[in-house]
This record gives C-alpha cells, structure tokens and sequence, in this order.
C-alpha cells in the first residue's frame, strides 16, 4: 500500500534487484527526469543517479533525489561505489557533448566515469539524445551515434516534434532499457502472439465479427518484451491500442489473413507461440460484392465453419512451445479443465488457459486456469500471475 509521496506502486517486475546508474546532463528534457526515475522504481530498479553542472540549472538534485528515493552524485566527492555493482547506465537526456566525450574518452566529471566503467566491464548503456533536429541532422552527430552503436552503446531517440528530437516518454524509455537489460538472459525466445478480434465480410461493408479487446494479448505481449524475448504479435481487430513502442505488430483481421501470417512466421523458428486471439469458428461463404440493399426483409447468411488455426498450425509448430486460450460458458470448472485438455491433446498444444465467460468480470473469480496436457491445472489469480506462467513455459523450451 502506498502511504507516502515518495512510494510508486509497482506495475512490473522486470528490473527487480536492478541496479541503475541514471545519468541527467543539461538538455532541457532533464525536467523530465522524476517522472523517469519513478518509472523505473515502479518495475523494481534501485536507482543511483549522476547529474552533471548544467543539469542542475534546470532541476534541482533535491527534486531528483525524492523521485529517485536514491544517492544523488553531483560531483567527485558523490559515493561512487555503485558504479561496481550496476547492472546498466541510462543517460537521459544525452547531450551531443556527453555522447562525443564519452566516444573520445574525456573525464569531466563523475557521469564520464561511470560510463568509462561501463564500458570496460561490458555494462549495457541506454543514451536518449534530446536536441534541436538541425544539431541531430548534423554529419558530426551522424557520426558519433555511428560510432558509439559500433560499440554497442544503444541509442534510442525520441519523435520529431516541433523542430526538435524530443526524448520519448518515460514509459517507453523503460520499456526500451528493461528489454536491453533482459535480452542478455539466458532462454530468452522468439515468440509470437497472436491477438484480438476477427472479421468476415458479408458485403463490402458489413461484416460479422466476434469479440476481444486485444487487452489480455497486449499485456503478454509487453510483459515478454519487458524481460527480454524478441516478441511479434499478430493482431486481429482491438478496442485497446498497443504499447507504442513494441517492436512488430502485423495487423490481420480477417481469419485468413492471420492464419497465413502465422503460417509465414513459422518459417522463422519460432521458439514459442501464443494463441490468445478470437478467431472466428464460422466465416460467411460467400461475400457480396458491393453493398446489399438496405430494408429488403430478412437477410440469412450461409455461415460455413473456418480452419482451426492452433489445429492448422500444428505441423508447422510441433518443435515450438504452444499455448492456447479456452473460453467456454455454463459449464462446470471439471468439465472447462476437461475440455482444455482435449484441445492440447488434438491440437498439439503445450497448455492451455482456460477461462468460463461468466467468471471475466467477477473480481471474486480466478482470471484462468492454466492447464497441462496431463490435466494438472493451476490457478491464475490475477494477469500477473498469467504473465508470469506463460514467460514460465516460454523459457523452459518444449517437451519441459
């Protein structure tokens, strides 16, 4: 429970026992920096933060360090010891000044060292320019950004907005870092998820659709990126927008379309697949070109049964951790483990998340059963509990 101005309340926990060096220089995006480093504390990050001489002029250490809840090192006589134990170095704002003395090695200060020290040890190190766009268009900047990503430095810029590269916002600056800080993990995998809605047309504009929000897939989704899986989703038609700064979104909203995606990407070796999308069980036979006149009495449509994606894919995937999703309604908890388990054993499936319809929007109700091809089945309580079982099965591989 929050009790105090200082506590965030945690939204993740992809950089629990992360330690990270926060480095503020003097671009005007540094008034940005509380809303950063509560960010990272709320995925778990134990923060040390470095602010140079001209960062000072536009934020105050005091401010920092109650966002940070952290030592705030402002000069060489700062407690410098954490730069042994950090996990990564974040610079944001990075200045063109403090991107090229750290190319050319200069020590001006305190935050020049921690990167020198990460940089010897191997430290991941994250730097978010922020300058005025002809500076960012300069051949020198080119260059600089050129030669620091050759040392593996990652750059992450922010959007072109009113002359200027702006740094992004906090969200997607730590979504970026806990992904960089995550990929060097051991078993991180390739995974794609497929999501949301499908649609049939009936003319060229009616269609019939089911329903999915795209929520539940989006949070897996984000939350894999978050600890470092390389994550392609495939998407159907959903009411909720994804995180902007997921790496690959394919949009697929008819049950076709998906289906050859997926067929696609499989050509890929993909490690691992997610079946949380709503795909249609029956698609119209036969669309009308144009559109059907309007108040011409009853209109019945020849509704014909569409492919089973997870049961098409199975070939295709059967070296591939698979997991799918089970709605059913009016049935008995025994009978919704039942019928998971026939869909693993027909489908090829690793598991499966069972849901009862009725049980979705009753909080005194488990979010899911998670259901293994031996009809163990395991309570989800909440979509942290999902997210963390799901990137469980991931990273064990197949036949696990």
């Amino acid at each position: 429970m929050v009790t105090r101005d200082t506590d965030v309340e945690l939204s993740g926990n992809s950089l629990d026992g992360t330690r990270i060096v926060l480095g503020v220089t003097g671009g005007i995006a540094a008034v940005e920096t509380v809303k950063l480093a509560r960010e990272l504390r709320r995925h778990g990050a134990e923060l040390t933060v470095i602010m140079t001489p001209s960062s000072q002029r536009i934020i105050t250490p005091l401010a920092v360090r109650w966002a940070s809840q952290a030592e705030v090192i402002t000069d060489w006589d700062g407690d410098l010891t954490a730069l042994d134990v950090a996990d990564a170095v974040l610079v944001a704002p990075a200045t063109r000044d403090v991107m090229a003395s750290h190319l050319h090695g200069l020590q001006h200060g305190p935050l020049m060292m921690a990167l020198s020290v990460a940089r010897s040890r191997g430290t991941p190190i994250m730097m978010v320019p922020s300058m005025h766009q002809d500076l960012a268009n300069d051949v020198v900047t080119e260059e600089i950004v050129h030669q620091l990503r050759n040392q593996g430095i990652v750059i992450h810029w922010g959007p072109n907005e009113e002359g200027k590269q702006k740094t992004p916002d906090a969200s997607t600056i730590c979504a970026h870092l806990c992904h960089q800080i995550n990929s060097n993990k051991k078993n991180r995998r390739s995974v794609v998820i497929t999501l949301g809605a499908t649609s049939s047309p009936i003319d060229d504009i009616r269609h019939v659709q089911n329903t999915s929000s795209g929520k539940t897939g989006w949070g897996i989704a984000e939350h894999l990126h978050r600890h470092g899986h390389d994550v392609t989703c495939v998407a159907g038609i959903t009411t909720t927008q994804p995180p902007s700064w997921l790496p690959l979104v394919i949009h697929a909203p008819k049950p076709a379309q998906m289906l050859k995606e997926c067929k696609a990407l499989s050509n890929d070796g993909i490690d691992a697949w997610v079946h949380a999308a709503a795909v249609l069980d029956y698609v119209v036979g036969a669309p009308a070109e144009g559109k059907i006149a309007s108040q011409q009495g009853t209109l019945s449509l020849d509704l014909v049964e569409s492919p089973k994606h997870i049961k098409e894919l199975q070939d295709d995937c059967k070296e591939s951790v698979r997991i799918g999703f089970k709605l059913e309604s009016g049935i008995k908890q025994k009978d919704l483990i039942y019928r998971a388990v026939a869909q693993i054993e027909t489908s090829g499936m690793t598991a499966v998340v069972a849901n009862r319809l009725e049980d979705l929007d009753d909080p005194s109700k488990p979010r899911g059963y998670l259901v293994d091809s031996l009809g163990a089945h395991f309570v989800l309580n909440s979509s942290a509990d999902l997210h963390d079982a799901l990137m469980t099965l991931i990273e064990r591989g197949p036949g696990e």
